[in-house]
């Protein structure tokens, strides 16, 4: 599909505007944990992610419910792989410098996090989500 990446990018700064807004709203003004935050604003960015994506990205003609399970499952893997990556290598990278604070290394984290998940997601979606190889392989067996 002609230009996917460049309308799932678009999708993607509205989903990670959203997404990232409700994640450091949770964090610094409800002062809720990281995996709280993280996993509470990935799940509001990713229902804005799927009615994009699934209607003006790549246009997809799957069921709703067969592409929202395809859907749950590539972006909690996602999300698992990308924020504990993110935790992980911040917590690497910055543990001899103590002149960061525990919230700089979290907002670094978070959004080391979300490039990484805006990565796997789009690769995700592409070829498993919203796969056109899928719906033309599932057309052709419903019509047999």
């Amino acid at each position: 599909m002609k230009y996917s990446f460049v309308r799932f990018i678009m999708v993607g700064v509205v989903n990670t505007v959203v997404g990232l807004s409700v994640m450091y709203l949770l964090l610094h003004a409800l002062g809720q944990s990281y995996w709280i935050a993280t996993f509470l604003g990935n799940s509001i960015g990713a229902c804005v992610s799927f009615l994009l994506n699934r209607n003006f990205t790549f246009k997809s003609k799957d069921s709703v419910s067969k592409s929202a399970v395809r859907f749950i499952v590539v972006i909690l893997g996602c999300y698992f792989i990308s924020y504990e990556i993110g935790r992980s290598f911040v917590d690497w990278i910055l543990k001899n410098y103590e002149f960061f604070s525990p919230v700089v290394k979290t907002d670094i984290s978070v959004l080391i996090g979300t490039c990484l998940y805006t990565l796997l997601n789009y690769f995700g979606q592409k070829l498993f989500v919203f796969s056109k190889k899928d719906s033309a392989l599932d057309s052709a067996i419903q019509n047999k």
